[in-house]
């Protein structure tokens, strides 16, 4: 075993799970530098990952998991004792009790730093697999916990939840990277402007709280609505345009937006979020909206570099304001641009985390 050496336990492929991405996947580069030893073992292939999501496939679905848990097998009794620490991003399999979370813990005696930036404790599963729900023993995350050395959870909310089983827990939110990713600067100008919506096919709900409002705003204004998604949604507007998600051209298809929104529900789930959203549109200096949920209030500050909005009335207030407003947007997407550069960069959250491995 190396000393300070980290083994990464993710469960999906790399470059693929938004989650995975900006909390393990990010950091690599700092690693590499600092001379960390580490591997990233993640429990599904691409395959697998490509199928899972959507309807169907339950026998390709079913062997592409049997795949993963040989594997995950494979890392727990021949990877694990070769490293200090074990950081697990959410869970070390997708269904059943923690057993190898149990095992690296109780048997190998390892330092896990267990990481989630969702109420993962919560029944959450889509439509494509409710046969799922079944079997994912969300009661596990409280076990697991205990278990941990250390705790890293990217908002308060889900900081309380962790302290009832862990006094060791660390805020670590959900970061870009200024300098080598999200580097660039959105340029407003007074040409037809584009409101826009970026997330994951499990997300894509969420704008139907607002597609009424989209509806009735294009009929006054000229502007484009715009969705970036790994799963294109039904929509029945006059102009709207979909971009399928591509690390490659993530944030160059991101800088088309002028206006970036964020609509959720007022639940439990949705406390559980990060605000990745906006902190992707504000560091590009995009003006962000969005519902005053969780962490969401803490991001955003009201007139300063967005606006939060609780009823339809606002939202198409809102909108419309800074649709109309160019000087606006770029007040907004400046203050946005410091807001992270000080708050939600790597490079101001680095130390937080790596000071999980002391």
């Amino acid at each position: 075993m190396q000393k300070g050496s980290i083994l990464f336990i993710v469960p999906y492929p790399e470059h693929k799970a938004p989650s995975q991405r900006f909390r393990v996947e990010l950091l690599e580069p700092y690693l590499q530098q600092a001379d960390v030893h580490y591997h990233v073992a993640p429990f599904m292939d691409i395959n697998t990952w490509n199928k899972l999501y959507k309807q169907g496939s339950i026998l390709q679905k079913a062997w592409g998991i049997f795949k993963g848990y040989l594997k995950r097998i494979k890392t727990i009794f021949l990877d694990v004792p070769r490293y200090e620490y074990i950081f697990i991003h959410r869970e070390a399999a997708p269904l059943g009790p923690p057993v190898f979370e149990w095992i690296i813990a109780k048997l190998w005696r390892k330092k896990i730093i267990y990481d989630f930036d969702d109420a993962i404790w919560i029944a959450n599963t889509s439509a494509a697999n409710k046969l799922a729900a079944w079997f994912k023993c969300f009661w596990k995350v409280q076990y697991i916990c205990k278990w941990s050395y250390k705790i890293s959870a990217g908002n308060d909310f889900l900081c309380n939840y962790a302290k009832q089983y862990n006094s060791n827990v660390s805020l670590m939110p959900t970061c870009v990277d200024i300098e080598k990713q999200h580097k660039g600067t959105k340029t407003h100008t007074n040409n037809k402007p584009i409101v826009g919506w970026t997330g994951s096919h499990s997300t894509l709900p969420y704008i139907n709280t607002i597609i009424d409002v989209i509806k009735e705003l294009q009929n006054e204004i000229d502007f484009t609505f715009l969705i970036i998604a790994n799963k294109k949604p039904n929509l029945t507007l006059k102009d709207w345009q979909y971009i399928e998600w591509n690390e490659g051209t993530e944030i160059d298809d991101l800088l088309k937006m002028d206006i970036g929104i964020m609509p959720l529900e007022a639940d439990a789930w949705s406390e559980g979020k990060c605000g990745f959203k906006i902190i992707q549109y504000l560091s590009l200096g995009i003006p962000a909206i969005a519902s005053p949920v969780g962490v969401n209030k803490i991001i955003l500050e009201e007139g300063i570099n967005g606006f939060l909005c609780t009823s339809p009335a606002e939202w198409r207030t809102r909108i419309k304001m800074l649709l109309e407003n160019c000087d606006l947007r770029k007040q907004f997407g400046k203050l946005g641009q410091q807001k992270i550069t000080t708050n939600y960069s790597i490079q101001s959250q680095s130390s937080t985390f790596f000071n999980l491995f002391t």
